[in-house]
Protein backbone atom coordinates (compact mmCIF):
# COMPACT_ATOMS: atom_id res chain seq x y z
CA UNK A 1 0.00 0.00 0.00
CA UNK A 2 1.30 3.21 -0.07
CA UNK A 3 1.17 5.75 2.40
CA UNK A 4 1.94 9.05 2.70
CA UNK A 5 4.90 10.46 3.37
CA UNK A 6 3.71 12.28 6.60
CA UNK A 7 2.05 8.84 7.69
CA UNK A 8 -1.41 10.29 8.04
CA UNK A 9 -3.74 7.84 8.29
CA UNK A 10 -6.44 7.42 5.83
CA UNK A 11 -9.24 8.07 8.21
CA UNK A 12 -8.86 10.58 10.59
CA UNK A 13 -11.92 11.08 13.24
CA UNK A 14 -11.11 13.91 15.72
CA UNK A 15 -13.58 15.09 18.73
CA UNK A 16 -16.91 13.61 16.73
CA UNK A 17 -20.07 14.40 18.30
CA UNK A 18 -23.26 13.53 17.31
CA UNK A 19 -26.69 13.93 18.93
CA UNK A 20 -30.21 12.54 18.00
CA UNK A 21 -32.46 15.13 19.61
CA UNK A 22 -31.47 14.70 23.08
CA UNK A 23 -29.46 11.56 23.08
CA UNK A 24 -25.69 12.31 22.36
CA UNK A 25 -24.93 9.07 20.51
CA UNK A 26 -21.12 10.10 19.32
CA UNK A 27 -19.70 11.48 22.23
CA UNK A 28 -15.85 13.00 21.22
CA UNK A 29 -14.77 9.95 19.31
CA UNK A 30 -11.38 10.26 18.15
CA UNK A 31 -9.80 7.11 15.62
CA UNK A 32 -7.67 7.03 13.46
CA UNK A 33 -7.35 4.45 10.43
CA UNK A 34 -4.47 3.58 8.87
CA UNK A 35 -4.23 2.12 4.92
CA UNK A 36 -4.57 -1.26 5.24
CA UNK A 37 -5.74 -1.40 8.60
CA UNK A 38 -8.96 -3.48 9.07
CA UNK A 39 -10.80 -1.83 12.49
CA UNK A 40 -13.86 -3.67 13.87
CA UNK A 41 -16.04 -2.17 15.77
CA UNK A 42 -18.22 -3.77 18.76
CA UNK A 43 -20.64 -3.46 21.47
CA UNK A 44 -23.79 -3.79 22.74
CA UNK A 45 -26.76 -2.31 20.95
CA UNK A 46 -27.14 1.40 21.27
CA UNK A 47 -23.59 2.28 22.05
CA UNK A 48 -23.25 4.08 18.78
CA UNK A 49 -21.49 1.50 16.39
CA UNK A 50 -23.97 2.26 13.22
CA UNK A 51 -23.65 5.83 13.62
CA UNK A 52 -20.28 5.90 13.70
CA UNK A 53 -19.68 3.80 10.65
CA UNK A 54 -22.38 6.19 8.51
CA UNK A 55 -20.46 9.60 9.95
CA UNK A 56 -17.14 8.23 7.68
CA UNK A 57 -19.62 9.29 4.68
CA UNK A 58 -21.47 11.47 5.93
CA UNK A 59 -24.52 9.42 5.60
CA UNK A 60 -25.08 10.83 8.95
CA UNK A 61 -24.16 14.04 9.69
CA UNK A 62 -22.31 15.19 12.69
CA UNK A 63 -22.64 18.47 14.99
CA UNK A 64 -18.72 18.69 16.13
CA UNK A 65 -15.30 17.59 15.18
CA UNK A 66 -13.78 16.86 12.07
CA UNK A 67 -13.44 13.78 10.02
CA UNK A 68 -10.56 13.50 7.08
CA UNK A 69 -10.16 11.23 4.03
CA UNK A 70 -6.98 11.29 3.38
CA UNK A 71 -6.20 14.48 4.59
CA UNK A 72 -9.17 15.85 2.73
CA UNK A 73 -11.83 16.99 5.18
CA UNK A 74 -15.39 16.12 4.74
CA UNK A 75 -17.03 18.29 3.20
CA UNK A 76 -21.21 19.55 4.10
CA UNK A 77 -23.03 18.83 1.02
CA UNK A 78 -22.37 18.99 -2.35
CA UNK A 79 -19.60 17.91 -6.09
CA UNK A 80 -17.52 17.81 -3.42
CA UNK A 81 -18.52 15.77 -0.76
CA UNK A 82 -19.85 12.98 -3.52
CA UNK A 83 -16.57 12.91 -4.81
CA UNK A 84 -15.27 12.08 -1.52
CA UNK A 85 -18.14 9.67 -0.99
CA UNK A 86 -16.94 7.90 -3.63
CA UNK A 87 -14.07 7.00 -2.47
CA UNK A 88 -15.41 5.18 0.82
CA UNK A 89 -17.26 1.84 -0.40
CA UNK A 90 -19.69 1.06 1.96
CA UNK A 91 -22.15 -2.27 2.65
CA UNK A 92 -25.04 -2.16 4.96
CA UNK A 93 -27.36 -4.90 6.90
CA UNK A 94 -29.54 -4.53 3.83
CA UNK A 95 -28.44 -5.05 0.53
CA UNK A 96 -29.73 -1.85 -1.33
CA UNK A 97 -29.47 -3.33 -4.95
CA UNK A 98 -31.80 -2.29 -6.94
CA UNK A 99 -34.32 -4.51 -8.06
CA UNK A 100 -34.86 -3.87 -11.21
CA UNK A 101 -31.94 -3.68 -12.84
CA UNK A 102 -29.79 -7.00 -13.44
CA UNK A 103 -26.83 -7.62 -11.22
CA UNK A 104 -24.43 -6.83 -13.83
CA UNK A 105 -26.41 -3.50 -14.28
CA UNK A 106 -26.11 -2.77 -10.61
CA UNK A 107 -22.77 -3.16 -10.38
CA UNK A 108 -21.71 -1.46 -13.45
CA UNK A 109 -24.20 1.60 -13.14
CA UNK A 110 -21.42 3.63 -10.14
CA UNK A 111 -18.48 3.39 -12.59
CA UNK A 112 -20.36 4.49 -15.49
CA UNK A 113 -22.02 7.28 -14.43
CA UNK A 114 -19.33 8.63 -11.50
CA UNK A 115 -16.13 6.94 -12.75
CA UNK A 116 -17.29 7.76 -16.53
CA UNK A 117 -15.81 4.48 -17.39
CA UNK A 118 -17.15 2.39 -21.04
CA UNK A 119 -19.82 0.26 -20.70
CA UNK A 120 -17.23 -2.32 -21.56
CA UNK A 121 -14.35 -1.56 -19.31
CA UNK A 122 -17.56 -1.12 -16.64
CA UNK A 123 -18.60 -4.57 -17.51
CA UNK A 124 -15.06 -6.43 -18.19
CA UNK A 125 -14.40 -4.92 -14.30
CA UNK A 126 -17.82 -5.78 -12.68
CA UNK A 127 -17.43 -9.61 -13.80
CA UNK A 128 -13.90 -10.30 -12.43
CA UNK A 129 -15.41 -8.20 -9.28
CA UNK A 130 -18.26 -11.01 -9.63
CA UNK A 131 -15.52 -14.07 -10.25
CA UNK A 132 -14.02 -12.65 -6.84
CA UNK A 133 -16.89 -12.51 -4.72
CA UNK A 134 -17.99 -15.86 -5.72
CA UNK A 135 -21.59 -15.02 -7.87
CA UNK A 136 -20.15 -15.21 -11.44
CA UNK A 137 -22.88 -17.54 -13.02
CA UNK A 138 -25.61 -14.79 -11.76
CA UNK A 139 -24.45 -11.64 -13.69
CA UNK A 140 -28.10 -11.56 -15.90
CA UNK A 141 -30.42 -12.54 -13.15
CA UNK A 142 -32.28 -9.99 -10.78
CA UNK A 143 -31.85 -9.94 -7.12
CA UNK A 144 -35.01 -11.35 -5.61
CA UNK A 145 -33.51 -14.75 -7.76
CA UNK A 146 -30.55 -14.55 -5.62
CA UNK A 147 -30.18 -15.84 -2.04
CA UNK A 148 -29.52 -13.38 0.60
CA UNK A 149 -25.91 -14.16 0.91
CA UNK A 150 -25.72 -13.62 -2.79
CA UNK A 151 -26.97 -10.46 -2.69
CA UNK A 152 -24.78 -9.44 -0.20
CA UNK A 153 -22.21 -10.68 -1.75
CA UNK A 154 -22.80 -8.92 -4.94
CA UNK A 155 -23.32 -5.71 -3.23
CA UNK A 156 -19.64 -5.86 -1.92
CA UNK A 157 -18.66 -6.02 -5.84
CA UNK A 158 -20.73 -3.32 -6.46
CA UNK A 159 -18.42 -1.30 -4.19
CA UNK A 160 -15.62 -2.62 -4.87
CA UNK A 161 -16.14 -1.39 -8.81
CA UNK A 162 -16.16 2.34 -6.84
CA UNK A 163 -12.48 1.55 -6.08
CA UNK A 164 -12.93 2.78 -2.97
CA UNK A 165 -9.81 3.72 -0.44
CA UNK A 166 -11.75 2.41 2.38
CA UNK A 167 -14.53 -0.01 2.49
CA UNK A 168 -17.46 0.47 5.40
CA UNK A 169 -19.54 -2.51 6.80
CA UNK A 170 -22.38 -1.92 8.45
CA UNK A 171 -23.25 -5.27 10.58
CA UNK A 172 -23.17 -6.97 6.89
CA UNK A 173 -24.63 -10.45 7.80
CA UNK A 174 -27.06 -9.72 10.39
CA UNK A 175 -29.59 -10.10 7.94
CA UNK A 176 -28.69 -13.46 6.91
CA UNK A 177 -29.88 -16.95 7.40
CA UNK A 178 -26.78 -18.31 9.59
CA UNK A 179 -25.76 -20.52 6.66
CA UNK A 180 -24.86 -17.64 4.35
CA UNK A 181 -23.45 -15.91 6.80
CA UNK A 182 -19.28 -17.29 6.57
CA UNK A 183 -19.88 -16.80 2.81
CA UNK A 184 -19.94 -13.00 2.88
CA UNK A 185 -17.53 -12.94 5.86
CA UNK A 186 -15.18 -14.92 3.87
CA UNK A 187 -15.11 -12.66 0.90
CA UNK A 188 -14.14 -10.09 3.52
CA UNK A 189 -11.18 -12.11 4.92
CA UNK A 190 -10.30 -12.18 1.57
CA UNK A 191 -10.44 -8.37 1.07
CA UNK A 192 -8.79 -8.17 4.35
CA UNK A 193 -5.96 -9.97 3.55
CA UNK A 194 -5.26 -7.93 0.01
CA UNK A 195 -4.72 -4.80 2.16
CA UNK A 196 -8.15 -3.50 1.92
CA UNK A 197 -8.45 -0.36 4.07
CA UNK A 198 -11.87 -1.51 6.18
CA UNK A 199 -14.14 -0.62 8.97
CA UNK A 200 -16.67 -3.31 10.20
CA UNK A 201 -18.74 -2.73 12.65
CA UNK A 202 -20.27 -6.34 13.42
CA UNK A 203 -21.55 -8.82 16.17
CA UNK A 204 -19.49 -11.66 14.03
CA UNK A 205 -16.41 -12.11 17.29
CA UNK A 206 -14.73 -14.84 14.90
CA UNK A 207 -14.59 -12.27 12.24
CA UNK A 208 -12.78 -10.03 14.23
CA UNK A 209 -10.11 -12.73 15.74
CA UNK A 210 -9.23 -13.56 12.34
CA UNK A 211 -9.50 -10.54 10.30
CA UNK A 212 -9.20 -7.27 12.42
CA UNK A 213 -6.06 -5.36 13.18
CA UNK A 214 -8.02 -3.61 15.53
CA UNK A 215 -10.91 -4.02 17.65
CA UNK A 216 -12.66 -1.19 18.91
CA UNK A 217 -15.19 -1.36 21.53
CA UNK A 218 -18.03 1.01 21.89
CA UNK A 219 -20.47 1.67 24.44
CA UNK A 220 -22.78 4.37 25.46
CA UNK A 221 -21.83 6.85 22.37
CA UNK A 222 -17.72 6.31 23.72
CA UNK A 223 -15.16 4.70 22.78
CA UNK A 224 -14.51 2.51 25.41
CA UNK A 225 -11.25 1.10 24.48
CA UNK A 226 -9.16 -0.39 21.54
CA UNK A 227 -6.58 -3.57 21.29
CA UNK A 228 -5.63 -6.02 18.74
CA UNK A 229 -7.79 -8.92 18.67
CA UNK A 230 -5.37 -11.06 20.88
CA UNK A 231 -5.12 -8.80 23.54
CA UNK A 232 -8.82 -7.39 23.48
CA UNK A 233 -10.55 -10.81 23.78
CA UNK A 234 -8.16 -12.82 26.15
CA UNK A 235 -7.40 -9.39 28.42
CA UNK A 236 -9.85 -6.74 28.02
CA UNK A 237 -8.98 -3.57 30.36
CA UNK A 238 -12.66 -2.16 30.98
CA UNK A 239 -15.40 -3.56 32.61
CA UNK A 240 -17.91 -2.75 30.59
CA UNK A 241 -16.03 -4.68 27.64
CA UNK A 242 -15.19 -7.74 30.00
CA UNK A 243 -19.00 -8.37 31.17
CA UNK A 244 -19.61 -7.92 27.18
CA UNK A 245 -17.66 -10.35 26.41
CA UNK A 246 -18.95 -12.77 29.00
CA UNK A 247 -22.20 -12.62 27.29
CA UNK A 248 -21.59 -13.28 24.24
CA UNK A 249 -18.22 -15.72 23.84
CA UNK A 250 -19.78 -19.05 25.52
CA UNK A 251 -16.76 -20.68 26.70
Amino acid sequence: MTSRPNGEPLVRLSGVNKWFGELHVLQDIDLSIDRGEVVVVIGPSGSGKSTLCRTINRLEGIEKGEITIDGQRLPEEGKELAKLRSDVGMVFQSFNLFAHKTILENVTLGPIKVRKLSKADAEKRARELLERVGVTAQADKYPAQLSGGQQQRVAIARALAMEPKVMLFDEPTSALDPEMINEVLDVMVGLAKDGMTMVVVTHEMGFARRAANRVVFMDGGRIVEEADPETFFTAPRSDRAKDFLSKILTH
